[in-house]
C-alpha cells in the first residue's frame, strides 16, 4: 500500500523590513521577551531585566546601529533585527510567528541589506550554543563559525557557551 503523501507546507510568510520605532514597536517586542533567559538568548548581556522601552528607544538611537521591524503584508510586526558595524544581533521572531520560516526570510532580509545598501565586506555574530535552531539556520544561510567562547555568561546559574560566527560578502564579478 503506498504511504499517503503528506499535505504541502505553506510557503513562509513574505516579509518586508523597516524601520524599528521605539514609540510603536517597543511595547510589542518587550511582550516578545518574556524573561531574564529569554532577555539573554535575544541580546546576551547589553540589556537589564526586566526590558523596558528606555532600553529599547537607547539601543536604537545607537550610532551606527541599524534597526528593523519585520513585518507581514499586512503591516503586523513579526520580527526584530539590527547591524552594528558589521555584526548582526538583535534577531528575534514574535512567539506566535516561530515555526513558519520566518527567521530565515528576516535574517536573508538582514543580509542583503547588509551586504546590499551598507555594503559591508563580511557580517559577523554571536549565538548561543545551546540554541541550535539559530545555529542551523545561520549555518543554512552561510554563516560559519570561527571562535567558541567558552561558559562565557552563567544564567540562573548555568554558563553558556557562545559561537562567534561569520559570513563574508559575496563577490560582486562571480
Amino acid at each position: 500500500m503506498p504511504m499517503p503523501t503528506p499535505p504541502p507546507i505553506p510557503p513562509p510568510t513574505p516579509l518586508s523590513l523597516r524601520p524599528f520605532h521605539p514609540t510603536h514597536d517597543a511595547p510589542l517586542l518587550r511582550t516578545w521577551v518574556t524573561s531574564h533567559a529569554e532577555l539573554m538568548t535575544w541580546a546576551g548581556p547589553s540589556f537589564s531585566w526586566p526590558l523596558d522601552e528606555a532600553q529599547l528607544t537607547a539601543y536604537a538611537a545607537e550610532p551606527g546601529r541599524h534597526t528593523w521591524t519585520a513585518v507581514t503584508p499586512a503591516g503586523d510586526p513579526v520580527g526584530h533585527a539590527s547591524i552594528a558595524g558589521t555584526r548582526l544581533g538583535r534577531v528575534l521572531i514574535a512567539p506566535e510567528a516561530r515555526g513558519r520560516g520566518l527567521g530565515e526570510t528576516l535574517v536573508s532580509l538582514t543580509v542583503s541589506r547588509a551586504f546590499g545598501e551598507l555594503n559591508l565586506p563580511q557580517l559577523g555574530l554571536g549565538v548561543w550554543a545551546h540554541n541550535t535552531a539559530a545555529i542551523r539556520l545561520y549555518e543554512k544561510l552561510g554563516f560559519r563559525t570561527h571562535d567558541t567562547l567558552k561558559d562565557v555568561e552563567e544564567v540562573d546559574g548555568v554558563p553558556w557557551t557562545a559561537h562567534q560566527m561569520k559570513l563574508i560578502a559575496p563577490d560582486p564579478s562571480q
